[in-house]
């Protein structure tokens, strides 16, 4: 962490680097100038405000990719080897093991349905559903690539659906057709209401009507979040969404702490943010104050209670950000610490703090060609987001606020369901691309790619992530344009909101038109879209702005370093 002793390793590794990259002798290293540096730790969390419950069902809504049949199938649920004791004339929904052979459950069909049996749908655990149905004599709906068929539970009414080629299931991803099929009263269809739509888009689905209360969620609220500003407090529950938590923490402003209510997933959320700060820090607990926060609304897929194939429904969320500022350490003990580290290391070297970090990277982002006061420098990090202000007159105000890239990244993560930090990363950071050939990719600009040599395996028919290092996979049925709609928006609602936020906080009077120049700084200016989204929304305001060039090499790099060069050069 950036303005702690624990930090020196990694000052010592950068110095090293740097003398290695410009050849120049260690011997000739007078001093090493570091910036005073606060420490900001950010910590985020997803926050469901809505909760599903359901009761009175069991659902299978997985999607194989080749079901059998087409239509809808209602029956009691009988296991393939139960058939022979069916009496004829009954209504049945077939349900065959991983033990079952396609041979042997089309033959058992096949006979019952002989005898007068009416075998309605198939639900399968194997890949079967194309073997079994071209050997059936009547054709029915069959859903197969059920891993739990086990589970499913017999003697029970069920409804089967698969819709043909190219459409998706209309009876059951409709409450009010589950309504119809299982003739359930209006409180029940409110129950079943997340079914429906877990299994909209679906090609196929089953749904099983289990016993009442045999399936229940204990739902955790959201929970009250508690703002102490220095324009007074407030509460706000976090169930009315990410809308009124920011209007409610603008209300209070500057923010001087939150806090969550006990036994709901927003208090569990802070007092995870705050326990982890105060580790970090090594500060106790009560001395750790979280002093920004944002709110983004979102919507995060939801495991669904009674599913048997890990079915989801998408549910209303709030995310949340919260920052901690702290002032660990006076940085003489952090010089004093890399001074000692590169001593260690052979490099026996004076080691000064040389100036505040806002100013230097206000300095810093002046060597960029074309700039001038008043100007703006934003810095979009990993977790927060620092903006510092230079007005013609040198005076310097800074803030800082929570969410950044992380936050974006959580937000792909969790809107595309990939339970894959690293992946929603490389979604964040690269274009995608949809395979169609072995040879040729389509872009998500619309444009066609050739390629002399295949593309792997793993990737045909896939949308991939376009890395620096190859083609990677996206394991989602969601297109290219899902997923970058989802990547757009994660951008704009954490970056073009904080950019508007940290502008309105430093600006004089608040007011943007107020500022002529913004330079983007840090990593998230070398995003291939970011600062496109972040000019857009200043546009309207007259604000030059873009990615920062200091000292017209070194892109929105080393502005606080060549900050504190300027500085040091100016001092004599």
């Amino acid at each position: 962490m950036k303005g702690t002793a624990k930090n020196a390793v990694g000052v010592a590794q950068v110095v090293a680097k740097v003398l290695r990259r410009s050849q120049v002798d260690p011997a000739e290293v007078r001093e090493i100038l570091v910036n005073e540096a606060t420490p900001v730790i950010s910590g985020l969390a997803m926050e469901t405000i809505t909760e599903t419950i359901i009761t009175e069902s069991t659902m299978i809504g997985h999607d194989p990719r080749t079901p059998g049949g087409e239509g809808i199938g209602i029956g009691v649920t009988t296991s393939v080897d139960d058939l022979d004791d069916v009496s004829p004339g009954r209504e049945v929904i077939v349900v065959a093991g991983p033990g079952s052979d396609f041979d042997d459950v089309s033959a058992a069909i096949n006979t019952a349905t002989a005898r007068g049996v009416h075998v309605r749908a198939a639900v399968l655990c194997l890949d079967d559903a194309v073997l079994v149905g071209n050997r059936l004599d009547v054709m029915v709906p069959i859903v197969d690539e059920v891993r739990r068929s086990e589970a499913i539970p017999l003697g029970m009414l069920a409804a089967v659906e698969v819709a043909a080629p190219g459409r998706t299931i209309r009876t059951l991803a409709n409450p009010y057709g589950l309504a119809s099929v299982f003739e359930l009263d209006p409180e029940q269809t409110m129950s079943i209401a997340p079914v429906a739509r877990a299994l909209t888009g679906n090609r196929s689905a089953v749904v099983v009507r289990t016993p009442a209360g045999d399936i229940a969620d204990r739902p955790i609220p959201a929970g009250v979040l508690s703002l102490d500003g220095e324009r007074g407090r407030t509460k706000i529950d976090v169930a009315e969404g990410a809308e009124e938590i920011m209007r409610a923490v603008r209300q209070v402003s500057p923010l001087r702490d939150a806090h969550g209510e006990t036994g709901t997933n927003v208090g569990g959320m802070v007092a995870s943010v705050r326990g982890a700060m105060a580790e970090m820090t090594d500060q106790d607990v009560a001395d750790v104050h979280i002093q920004d926060l944002l709110a983004v609304d979102t919507h995060v897929p939801v495991t669904v209670r009674g599913g048997l194939a890990d079915e989801v429904a998408d549910e209303n969320a709030v995310a949340l950000s919260t920052m901690v500022r702290t002032s660990h350490g006076p940085m003489q003990e952090v010089a004093e610490a890399v001074r000692v580290r590169l001593a260690e290391d052979g490099l026996d070297v004076a080691v000064r703090v040389g100036g505040v970090e806002a100013e230097m990277a206000v300095r810093g982002a002046l060597t960029t060609p074309g700039t001038g006061r008043p100007l703006v420098v934003l810095d979009m990090g990993g977790g927060s987001t620092d903006a510092a202000l230079i007005e013609p007159s040198g005076d310097i105000r800074s803030t800082h606020l929570a969410g950044a890239g992380d936050l974006v990244t959580r937000l792909i993560d969790s809107e595309l369901g990939l339970d894959d930090l690293e992946l929603a990363e490389m979604i964040k950071k690269y274009p995608l691309g949809k395979v169609e050939s072995f040879f040729h990719l389509r872009l998500e600009d619309g444009t066609v790619h050739f390629q002399s040599d295949p593309v792997p395996e793993t990737c045909f028919a896939r949308v991939v992530v376009l890395t620096d290092e190859g083609m990677l996979p996206v394991p989602t049925r969601h297109g290219v344009d899902h997923i970058r709609m989802i990547r757009r928006t994660a951008k704009s609602r954490i970056f073009a909101v904080n950019a508007v936020r940290a502008l309105e906080e430093i600006a004089p009077t608040g007011g943007l038109r107020q500022i002529d120049f913004v330079v983007l700084l840090g990593g998230c200016a070398l995003d291939f879209e970011i600062p496109e989204l972040i000019g857009d929304v200043l546009a309207p305001f007259g604000i030059v702005c873009g990615t920062g060039n200091v000292r017209g090499v070194a892109g929105p790099r080393s502005a606080v370093a060549t900050g504190l060069v300027s500085a040091y050069l100016e001092q004599g």
